[in-house]
Protein backbone atom coordinates (compact mmCIF):
# COMPACT_ATOMS: atom_id res chain seq x y z
CA UNK A 1 0.00 0.00 0.00
CA UNK A 2 1.16 3.90 -0.78
CA UNK A 3 1.01 5.31 2.47
CA UNK A 4 0.24 9.77 1.86
CA UNK A 5 2.48 9.86 5.18
CA UNK A 6 5.23 9.04 2.93
CA UNK A 7 3.95 12.70 0.39
CA UNK A 8 4.13 14.52 3.92
CA UNK A 9 7.44 13.23 5.23
CA UNK A 10 9.10 14.37 2.14
CA UNK A 11 7.52 17.65 1.52
CA UNK A 12 8.75 18.09 5.49
CA UNK A 13 12.14 17.66 4.22
CA UNK A 14 12.00 20.47 1.95
CA UNK A 15 10.46 22.67 4.80
CA UNK A 16 6.67 22.58 3.40
CA UNK A 17 3.62 22.02 5.33
CA UNK A 18 0.82 21.23 3.15
CA UNK A 19 -1.62 23.91 2.91
CA UNK A 20 -5.69 22.51 2.45
CA UNK A 21 -5.77 22.66 -0.79
CA UNK A 22 -2.45 20.28 -1.34
CA UNK A 23 -3.62 17.97 1.51
CA UNK A 24 -7.12 17.32 -0.32
CA UNK A 25 -4.60 16.86 -3.47
CA UNK A 26 -2.08 14.42 -1.20
CA UNK A 27 -5.88 12.44 -0.47
CA UNK A 28 -7.09 11.92 -3.95
CA UNK A 29 -3.48 11.00 -5.10
CA UNK A 30 -3.21 8.57 -2.14
CA UNK A 31 -6.81 7.11 -2.91
CA UNK A 32 -6.11 7.34 -6.75
CA UNK A 33 -2.66 4.73 -6.49
CA UNK A 34 -4.44 2.50 -3.57
CA UNK A 35 -7.63 1.94 -6.17
CA UNK A 36 -9.67 3.18 -2.61
CA UNK A 37 -11.26 6.32 -4.34
CA UNK A 38 -14.97 6.31 -5.96
CA UNK A 39 -15.77 4.20 -8.69
CA UNK A 40 -14.81 5.49 -11.92
CA UNK A 41 -11.89 7.70 -10.99
CA UNK A 42 -9.35 6.92 -12.70
CA UNK A 43 -7.21 10.22 -11.81
CA UNK A 44 -6.37 13.59 -10.18
CA UNK A 45 -6.80 17.02 -11.65
CA UNK A 46 -5.02 19.64 -9.99
CA UNK A 47 -5.59 23.63 -11.29
CA UNK A 48 -4.77 26.69 -9.72
CA UNK A 49 -2.93 30.14 -9.89
CA UNK A 50 1.20 29.42 -10.64
CA UNK A 51 3.42 28.25 -7.94
CA UNK A 52 0.72 26.74 -5.88
CA UNK A 53 2.56 24.09 -5.09
CA UNK A 54 0.90 21.82 -7.68
CA UNK A 55 4.05 20.29 -9.54
CA UNK A 56 5.63 20.42 -6.18
CA UNK A 57 2.50 17.80 -4.46
CA UNK A 58 2.61 15.83 -7.94
CA UNK A 59 6.73 15.69 -8.36
CA UNK A 60 6.81 14.00 -4.59
CA UNK A 61 4.25 11.73 -5.31
CA UNK A 62 5.72 10.43 -8.87
CA UNK A 63 9.04 10.02 -6.78
CA UNK A 64 7.49 7.89 -4.40
CA UNK A 65 5.13 5.76 -6.37
CA UNK A 66 5.53 2.20 -6.41
CA UNK A 67 4.74 1.58 -10.07
CA UNK A 68 5.74 1.79 -13.65
CA UNK A 69 5.42 5.40 -14.19
CA UNK A 70 6.03 8.38 -16.71
CA UNK A 71 5.69 11.87 -16.02
CA UNK A 72 5.82 14.67 -18.76
CA UNK A 73 5.09 17.86 -20.09
CA UNK A 74 3.07 18.94 -23.08
CA UNK A 75 5.19 20.34 -25.70
CA UNK A 76 7.21 17.10 -26.20
CA UNK A 77 4.50 15.32 -25.45
CA UNK A 78 3.07 16.85 -28.35
CA UNK A 79 6.44 16.51 -30.38
CA UNK A 80 6.50 12.45 -29.86
CA UNK A 81 2.89 11.93 -30.80
CA UNK A 82 2.69 13.81 -33.56
CA UNK A 83 6.03 12.53 -34.54
CA UNK A 84 4.58 8.97 -34.03
CA UNK A 85 0.86 9.52 -35.84
CA UNK A 86 2.62 10.42 -38.70
CA UNK A 87 5.07 7.48 -38.87
CA UNK A 88 2.31 4.74 -37.72
CA UNK A 89 0.85 2.71 -40.70
CA UNK A 90 -2.81 3.94 -41.77
CA UNK A 91 -5.75 2.61 -39.66
CA UNK A 92 -9.42 3.65 -38.59
CA UNK A 93 -8.13 4.27 -35.81
CA UNK A 94 -4.70 6.03 -35.95
CA UNK A 95 -4.65 8.34 -33.05
CA UNK A 96 -5.74 5.11 -30.83
CA UNK A 97 -3.13 2.60 -31.90
CA UNK A 98 0.05 5.59 -31.16
CA UNK A 99 -1.70 6.05 -27.82
CA UNK A 100 -2.12 2.42 -27.18
CA UNK A 101 1.51 1.79 -28.12
CA UNK A 102 2.95 4.76 -26.17
CA UNK A 103 0.70 3.90 -22.40
CA UNK A 104 1.80 0.40 -23.45
CA UNK A 105 2.75 -0.90 -20.03
CA UNK A 106 2.41 2.34 -18.39
CA UNK A 107 0.52 2.17 -14.94
CA UNK A 108 0.69 5.69 -13.72
CA UNK A 109 1.29 8.93 -16.03
CA UNK A 110 1.77 12.44 -14.70
CA UNK A 111 1.14 14.96 -17.07
CA UNK A 112 2.51 18.48 -15.62
CA UNK A 113 1.25 21.71 -17.41
CA UNK A 114 -1.47 20.56 -18.94
CA UNK A 115 -3.33 22.60 -21.35
CA UNK A 116 -5.29 22.92 -24.53
CA UNK A 117 -5.27 26.31 -26.90
CA UNK A 118 -4.84 24.45 -30.12
CA UNK A 119 -7.99 22.72 -32.03
CA UNK A 120 -5.21 20.18 -33.77
CA UNK A 121 -3.95 19.54 -30.68
CA UNK A 122 -7.40 19.06 -28.36
CA UNK A 123 -8.99 16.21 -31.11
CA UNK A 124 -5.35 14.32 -30.30
CA UNK A 125 -5.68 15.22 -26.38
CA UNK A 126 -9.11 13.66 -26.39
CA UNK A 127 -8.50 10.49 -28.03
CA UNK A 128 -5.10 10.24 -26.18
CA UNK A 129 -6.96 10.43 -22.93
CA UNK A 130 -9.92 8.19 -23.86
CA UNK A 131 -7.75 6.10 -24.71
CA UNK A 132 -5.45 5.75 -21.75
CA UNK A 133 -9.10 5.61 -19.25
CA UNK A 134 -9.86 2.34 -21.52
CA UNK A 135 -6.91 1.02 -20.57
CA UNK A 136 -7.15 1.90 -17.55
CA UNK A 137 -4.00 3.83 -16.79
CA UNK A 138 -4.01 6.09 -14.12
CA UNK A 139 -3.34 9.55 -14.71
CA UNK A 140 -2.43 12.70 -12.76
CA UNK A 141 -2.61 16.40 -14.76
CA UNK A 142 -1.46 19.74 -12.88
CA UNK A 143 -3.08 22.65 -14.85
CA UNK A 144 -3.15 26.75 -14.67
CA UNK A 145 -6.51 25.95 -15.91
CA UNK A 146 -9.60 24.26 -15.07
CA UNK A 147 -11.37 21.85 -16.91
CA UNK A 148 -14.11 23.87 -18.14
CA UNK A 149 -11.26 26.54 -19.12
CA UNK A 150 -9.49 24.34 -21.80
CA UNK A 151 -9.69 25.42 -25.08
CA UNK A 152 -10.94 29.09 -24.27
CA UNK A 153 -11.25 29.83 -27.85
CA UNK A 154 -15.25 30.32 -28.19
CA UNK A 155 -15.42 29.21 -32.15
CA UNK A 156 -13.98 25.96 -30.70
CA UNK A 157 -14.75 25.43 -27.14
CA UNK A 158 -18.09 23.14 -27.38
CA UNK A 159 -16.00 20.98 -29.91
CA UNK A 160 -13.68 20.03 -26.96
CA UNK A 161 -16.72 19.71 -24.26
CA UNK A 162 -16.74 15.78 -24.79
CA UNK A 163 -13.37 15.87 -23.50
CA UNK A 164 -14.37 18.49 -20.33
CA UNK A 165 -16.48 15.90 -19.53
CA UNK A 166 -14.57 12.59 -19.87
CA UNK A 167 -12.03 15.00 -17.26
CA UNK A 168 -14.85 15.70 -14.96
CA UNK A 169 -16.13 12.29 -14.70
CA UNK A 170 -12.99 10.23 -14.53
CA UNK A 171 -11.02 12.87 -12.36
CA UNK A 172 -10.58 14.05 -8.82
CA UNK A 173 -10.88 17.92 -9.57
CA UNK A 174 -8.34 19.66 -6.81
CA UNK A 175 -8.15 23.31 -6.69
CA UNK A 176 -5.12 24.74 -5.35
CA UNK A 177 -6.01 27.79 -3.91
CA UNK A 178 -3.49 28.72 -1.69
CA UNK A 179 -2.21 32.58 -1.29
CA UNK A 180 1.68 31.78 -0.95
CA UNK A 181 3.15 31.56 -4.71
CA UNK A 182 6.08 29.48 -3.95
CA UNK A 183 8.29 30.52 -6.45
CA UNK A 184 8.49 33.91 -5.32
CA UNK A 185 9.91 33.56 -1.73
CA UNK A 186 12.89 31.48 -2.46
CA UNK A 187 16.69 32.78 -1.82
CA UNK A 188 18.64 34.54 -4.48
CA UNK A 189 21.01 32.38 -5.93
CA UNK A 190 24.58 33.91 -5.27
CA UNK A 191 25.65 34.65 -8.97
CA UNK A 192 23.29 36.67 -10.43
CA UNK A 193 21.59 35.53 -13.37
CA UNK A 194 19.31 38.31 -15.22
CA UNK A 195 20.98 41.78 -15.72
CA UNK A 196 19.40 44.93 -16.41
CA UNK A 197 20.31 47.82 -18.02
CA UNK A 198 21.87 46.11 -20.65
CA UNK A 199 25.47 48.76 -20.44
CA UNK A 200 28.32 46.92 -18.66
CA UNK A 201 26.71 43.19 -19.00
CA UNK A 202 28.92 41.69 -21.82
CA UNK A 203 31.54 41.22 -19.08
CA UNK A 204 29.23 40.19 -17.08
CA UNK A 205 27.80 37.18 -19.29
CA UNK A 206 31.17 36.37 -20.36
CA UNK A 207 32.16 35.43 -17.12
CA UNK A 208 29.25 33.60 -16.95
CA UNK A 209 30.03 31.65 -20.45
CA UNK A 210 33.88 31.07 -19.19
CA UNK A 211 32.83 29.81 -16.09
CA UNK A 212 31.00 26.65 -18.35
CA UNK A 213 33.10 26.27 -21.22
CA UNK A 214 36.58 25.04 -20.83
CA UNK A 215 36.89 25.89 -24.38
CA UNK A 216 35.78 29.37 -23.54
CA UNK A 217 36.50 31.66 -26.71
CA UNK A 218 33.50 33.63 -28.32
CA UNK A 219 33.17 33.02 -31.74
CA UNK A 220 30.49 34.00 -33.46
CA UNK A 221 28.67 31.10 -35.71
CA UNK A 222 25.75 29.57 -36.74
CA UNK A 223 24.28 26.85 -35.69
CA UNK A 224 21.47 24.37 -36.74
CA UNK A 225 18.39 23.66 -34.15
CA UNK A 226 15.44 21.42 -35.16
CA UNK A 227 16.69 22.05 -38.76
CA UNK A 228 16.54 25.83 -38.87
CA UNK A 229 19.66 28.05 -38.82
CA UNK A 230 20.07 30.07 -35.52
CA UNK A 231 23.09 32.94 -35.37
CA UNK A 232 24.88 33.05 -31.99
CA UNK A 233 27.74 34.76 -30.21
CA UNK A 234 28.86 31.32 -28.55
CA UNK A 235 27.95 27.72 -28.71
CA UNK A 236 29.80 25.51 -26.56
CA UNK A 237 29.88 22.04 -25.26
CA UNK A 238 27.22 23.49 -22.27
CA UNK A 239 26.03 26.58 -22.68
CA UNK A 240 24.07 28.51 -26.19
CA UNK A 241 24.88 32.50 -26.32
CA UNK A 242 22.52 34.04 -28.60
CA UNK A 243 20.40 37.63 -29.07
CA UNK A 244 16.89 37.60 -28.11
CA UNK A 245 15.94 38.64 -32.05
CA UNK A 246 17.46 35.64 -32.94
CA UNK A 247 15.61 33.39 -30.19
CA UNK A 248 12.52 35.22 -30.16
CA UNK A 249 12.14 37.62 -32.60
CA UNK A 250 12.27 35.02 -35.75
CA UNK A 251 10.07 32.67 -36.85
CA UNK A 252 10.98 29.78 -34.67
CA UNK A 253 8.28 27.73 -32.84
CA UNK A 254 8.05 25.40 -29.57
CA UNK A 255 10.44 22.87 -31.69
CA UNK A 256 13.74 25.05 -31.93
CA UNK A 257 13.79 25.38 -28.03
CA UNK A 258 13.19 21.67 -27.42
CA UNK A 259 15.88 21.10 -29.19
CA UNK A 260 18.07 24.03 -27.22
CA UNK A 261 17.04 22.48 -24.10
CA UNK A 262 18.25 18.54 -25.49
CA UNK A 263 21.27 20.18 -26.05
CA UNK A 264 22.23 22.67 -23.82
CA UNK A 265 22.43 22.80 -20.28
CA UNK A 266 22.06 26.74 -20.28
CA UNK A 267 21.24 29.53 -22.52
CA UNK A 268 22.29 33.01 -22.58
CA UNK A 269 19.78 35.50 -23.70
CA UNK A 270 21.36 38.70 -24.78
CA UNK A 271 20.37 41.93 -26.08
CA UNK A 272 16.68 41.76 -24.84
CA UNK A 273 14.55 44.75 -25.74
CA UNK A 274 12.01 44.25 -23.44
CA UNK A 275 9.44 46.80 -25.89
CA UNK A 276 9.74 43.40 -28.62
CA UNK A 277 7.48 41.72 -26.01
CA UNK A 278 4.42 43.95 -27.11
CA UNK A 279 4.32 41.51 -29.97
CA UNK A 280 2.46 38.92 -29.58
CA UNK A 281 4.37 36.56 -31.59
CA UNK A 282 8.11 37.43 -29.63
CA UNK A 283 5.62 37.43 -26.58
CA UNK A 284 4.59 33.89 -27.12
CA UNK A 285 8.06 32.27 -28.57
CA UNK A 286 9.41 34.15 -24.75
CA UNK A 287 7.26 31.82 -22.90
CA UNK A 288 8.00 29.00 -24.79
CA UNK A 289 11.55 29.76 -24.25
CA UNK A 290 11.24 29.99 -20.46
CA UNK A 291 8.54 26.77 -19.83
CA UNK A 292 10.77 24.31 -21.99
CA UNK A 293 14.13 25.59 -20.31
CA UNK A 294 12.11 25.59 -16.72
CA UNK A 295 10.75 22.55 -17.34
CA UNK A 296 14.05 20.70 -18.72
CA UNK A 297 15.38 22.33 -15.83
CA UNK A 298 18.23 24.66 -17.88
CA UNK A 299 19.66 27.70 -16.55
CA UNK A 300 18.73 30.58 -18.09
CA UNK A 301 20.68 33.70 -18.11
CA UNK A 302 19.35 37.49 -19.56
CA UNK A 303 20.15 40.16 -20.12
CA UNK A 304 17.87 43.45 -21.02
CA UNK A 305 17.40 46.87 -21.09
CA UNK A 306 14.88 46.63 -18.30
CA UNK A 307 14.11 44.41 -15.72
CA UNK A 308 12.54 41.71 -17.81
CA UNK A 309 9.76 39.84 -15.02
CA UNK A 310 8.46 43.90 -14.59
CA UNK A 311 8.44 43.97 -18.47
CA UNK A 312 6.13 41.29 -18.23
CA UNK A 313 3.51 42.60 -15.65
CA UNK A 314 0.43 43.37 -17.30
CA UNK A 315 1.05 42.11 -20.88
CA UNK A 316 -1.29 39.66 -22.72
CA UNK A 317 -1.52 38.00 -26.32
CA UNK A 318 0.21 35.01 -25.19
CA UNK A 319 -0.75 31.63 -22.93
CA UNK A 320 -0.25 31.62 -19.70
CA UNK A 321 2.00 35.02 -18.90
CA UNK A 322 1.39 34.53 -15.52
CA UNK A 323 3.17 31.01 -15.49
CA UNK A 324 6.51 32.34 -16.89
CA UNK A 325 6.52 34.75 -14.36
CA UNK A 326 6.48 32.53 -11.73
CA UNK A 327 9.43 30.35 -13.31
CA UNK A 328 11.69 33.60 -14.00
CA UNK A 329 11.18 34.02 -10.33
CA UNK A 330 12.47 31.06 -9.45
CA UNK A 331 15.07 30.32 -11.85
CA UNK A 332 16.66 33.39 -10.10
CA UNK A 333 16.70 31.31 -7.25
CA UNK A 334 18.81 29.02 -4.89
CA UNK A 335 16.16 26.66 -5.08
CA UNK A 336 15.67 26.09 -8.83
CA UNK A 337 18.13 22.87 -9.39
CA UNK A 338 19.51 22.28 -12.41
CA UNK A 339 19.26 19.51 -14.30
CA UNK A 340 23.03 17.15 -14.75
CA UNK A 341 24.37 16.57 -18.06
CA UNK A 342 22.27 16.44 -21.26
Amino acid sequence: MFDASTIDRALAAKHIVADASQRRAIAALDALLNGTGPQGVQGVYCHGLPGRGKSLVVDTLFALAPCTKRRLHFHAFMRDVNRRVVQAPPSEDRLGDVARAWLDGIELLCFDEFHVHDIADAFLIGRFLETALALGTRIVLTSNYRPQDLLPDPEFHARFEPTIALIEQHFAVIAFDGARDYRQHGERAAEPRFFAPLDGTREALWAIYRAHETQAAVHPATVEVAGRLLPVTAAGKHLLWADFEALCGAQRSHLDFLAIAERWQGVIVDSLDTAQLARRDVLQRFVWLVDILYEHRRALYIAADKPVRAALEGLEGAHDVSRTTSRLAEMQSRDYALATGH
